[in-house]
């Protein structure tokens, strides 16, 4: 799972947990939905592990879910662009950042987005409240190289190409039209980060809002997993989800944050999944178990109880 393909750094992307988060996936899905898709980790681990052969790739980032079609249906395209404005740098690598930083914010050309994410701090993207890409280039390096990107565009095509429909649409409006078999994988961004808006995506999502779509996919029975709140150490981020959804919640353990490591502090990054009340009693008649945490460790805990009162048993 940690060699599948991908050819965005993403901070934020599932790449990492798609292995944890695959196994809650339930048997017979016709259809893997995202509308937060990012860059559609948990779709390619999906395809890789041939759970389903179709999928639906949402995010009201346009040029982002542009930047996908065009790598998973004219990767070749995308591939030799890249490779031309990659060679473009060499004089004055910085400054040709910028460049193409403030042709991006003028056109929101996904081609040049591309080029943008490779060669950005930490793979770490930030809007300001204008929208616009206002990341810094990060020095010492220039970005993946050409036949690096190339290789993973190609593997992340030939998981996808011909099974995905791409929308830019709310997320609400994709929750409107789900349709029987599917499946709705979540990785909204959410509030409590960067005060009300979180600078990584061009706009938040409201947690009422957000609270009340999750209430009435459960009036309608439908099967869905969110990934929402974490914590590092004691810091936690993001507001719980509300234990009036009775949503199942695992904990994912990712691993010490090297951040916390370079200051001296042994600080271990949780995020949580949450499984809808449907997706809970597929699992529990299908597998006879559940899980409330999942750690790096091979001991697994059982649920006892609904998020919230955290009594487990060593399984």
């Amino acid at each position: 799972m940690a060699n599948l393909p991908h050819f965005i750094q993403y901070q934020g992307s599932k790449r990492n947990l798609a292995k944890h988060i695959l196994q809650f996936l339930p048997k017979g899905i016709s259809r893997l939905v995202e509308p937060f898709a990012g860059t559609a980790a948990i779709s390619v681990a999906t395809s890789a592990n041939q759970i389903t052969r179709r999928f639906w790739l949402n995010d009201l980032n346009k040029p982002l879910i542009e930047l996908l079609e065009l790598a998973i249906e004219k990767p070749n395209d995308i591939a030799d662009f890249y490779l031309e404005l990659w060679n473009e740098q060499h004089t004055d690598s910085v400054g040709h950042y910028f460049e193409v930083r403030s042709r991006f914010n003028e056109t929101n050309d996904p081609k040049l987005l591309l080029y943008l994410l490779a060669r950005c701090v930490k793979g770490s993207v930030r809007y300001n409240s204008q929208g616009l890409f206002n990341q810094s280039p990060d020095k010492r390096r220039k970005g993946t190289r050409p036949e690096t990107m190339r290789k993973n565009i190609a593997g992340v095509s030939s998981l996808l190409k011909s099974k995905c429909k791409f929308t830019s649409l709310d997320y609400r409006e994709v929750l409107e039209q789900i349709q029987d078999g599917d499946f709705i994988y979540m990785d909204p961004p959410y509030q409590g980060v960067c005060g009300n808006r979180d600078s990584r995506y061009l706009s938040g999502i409201d947690f009422n809002d957000f609270v009340l779509a999750l209430e009435q996919l459960n009036r309608k029975e439908v099967v869905f997993a969110v990934s929402y709140d974490g914590k590092l150490g004691d810091k936690v981020f993001g507001r719980v989800l509300p234990q009036s959804l009775n949503l199942e919640r695992i904990e994912i353990e990712v691993g010490r944050s090297s951040q916390s490591t370079l200051l001296g502090k042994e600080e271990t990054t949780i995020e949580s999944l949450y499984l809808s009340p449907s997706l809970a009693r597929k699992l529990i008649a299908t597998q006879n178990s559940n899980f409330s945490y999942i750690g790096k460790k091979p001991k697994q805990l059982t649920l006892l109880e609904k998020h919230g009162e955290f009594a487990t048993a060593t399984r």
